[in-house]
């Protein structure tokens, strides 16, 4: 049995980390001996390792540059001894994979989960040091391989393996009814009529997602019609900014924020449609998500979504910053029932027939066997 080691900074509610929360306790036991190291701290989505009894090693990491955490980090590799590591998202690409180069792990995989616009040319460099010593670099989209073969990082080093949604809880009808008749109720005690026709944008609160494009859009649609509502699910730093330009707007009554939440499945049938502003993504968990419920989508033009969002035949694509494309499509959406379900159902086979947990779970099983045979 193989020893696998899969690094990642934190366990917090993101999409790298949903994806590792959903692959890790599903690859073969009787192949996989699998242990998770956490970078910097753990976090909610930790309770989907404990349920499956994956061991969880945290290392602590305190600051940027943290020396100890990197000894502590190839402490625990040297203990380990794993026939493959694989990193997750930058820091624990760059101490992950400089750990176990230092620990001589036969094979060595890393993930690049997004077009990473943020980056500085010194992270670039590193990251193009660092993939000449890996094996294999997996990420979620072709844009994504395509923006570091861009930076330089060769692109034959990558494989793509596209995210995986959980068709048997994002699907199934029967088991959200009671979660969905839940939101009903509190959303009503938050001012919201039955009769509101919703919009939902998940998302961290941070500028890569362009809310106040999506507030702006809620603006205009509101004034078009009277009778939408905008529902954002998500915490981070950003949010009181949010917060204060909706009141500026005067969009308070029509625009919520809902926060954080552990039953997003039980919202997504009661809305009509699902908003994604992003400027740059690898490949969004919400737009799959909705799509998985049957949801049609507008989003942002962008790589990554335009591997999910089939324009016109799943939902519509607009520029980014396009705050009255989102209002104009959504417009009709609204207005067109028949083609807001023609199109959400369309999402929905997509999602099943390519986007599956499964699907991705196996496209990871046989990367591993690949390398390690």
């Amino acid at each position: 049995m193989k020893c696998i080691l899969h690094i990642i900074p934190t366990l917090d509610r993101g999409g790298a980390e949903k994806q590792l929360s959903l692959l890790v306790p599903r690859l073969p036991r009787d192949r996989f001996n699998v242990h998770v190291a956490l970078l910097t701290r753990s976090g909610p989505l930790r309770e989907a390792l404990r349920d499956h009894q994956v061991p969880v090693i945290e290392i602590n990491k305190k600051w940027k540059l943290d020396p100890g955490a990197y000894w502590r980090l190839r402490r625990e590799i040297a203990r380990l001894r794993p026939d493959l590591v694989h990193t997750w998202l930058f820091a624990a690409n760059s101490y992950g994979r400089q750990a176990a180069l230092a620990c001589r792990v036969p094979r060595i995989v890393a993930g690049e989960r997004c077009v990473d616009r943020w980056k500085d040319w010194h992270e670039l460099a590193l990251d193009r040091h660092l993939a000449r010593r890996t094996d294999r670099i997996v990420t979620n989209s072709q844009g994504v391989r395509d923006f570091y073969a861009g930076h330089g990082v060769p692109a034959e080093k990558f494989t793509v393996i596209p995210n995986g949604v959980d068709l048997r809880t994002s699907i199934s009808a029967g088991d959200a009814a009671a979660d969905t008749g839940r939101w009903r109720h509190d959303l009503r005690e938050c001012g919201i009529p039955e009769t509101a026709r919703l919009v939902v944008a998940i998302g961290r609160l941070w500028p890569q997602k362009r809310y106040k494009d999506l507030i702006w859009a809620a603006h205009l649609l509101q004034a078009a019609r009277g009778d939408t509502h905008l529902l954002i699910l998500g915490e981070g730093p950003q949010r009181w900014r949010l917060e204060r330009y909706t009141r500026q707007l005067g969009a308070a009554s029509y625009v919520h924020f809902l926060g954080q939440s552990d039953d997003v499945q039980g919202l997504l049938p009661a809305c009509d449609c699902l908003w994604l502003g992003s400027g740059y993504e690898g490949q969004s968990n919400a737009i799959l998500e909705g799509m998985a419920n049957g949801l049609p989508v507008v989003a942002t033009d962008i790589p990554g979504n335009r591997e999910l969002v089939v324009d016109q035949e799943t939902g519509f694509l607009v520029a980014v910053g396009d705050r009255a494309g989102f209002a104009r499509w959504t417009q009709r959406l609204l207005q067109d029932r028949p083609l807001a379900d023609r199109l959400g159902r369309a999402g929905q086979q997509r999602v099943r027939a390519e986007f599956s947990v499964d699907q991705m779970v196996q496209r990871h099983t046989e990367l591993y066997e690949e390398l390690l045979t």
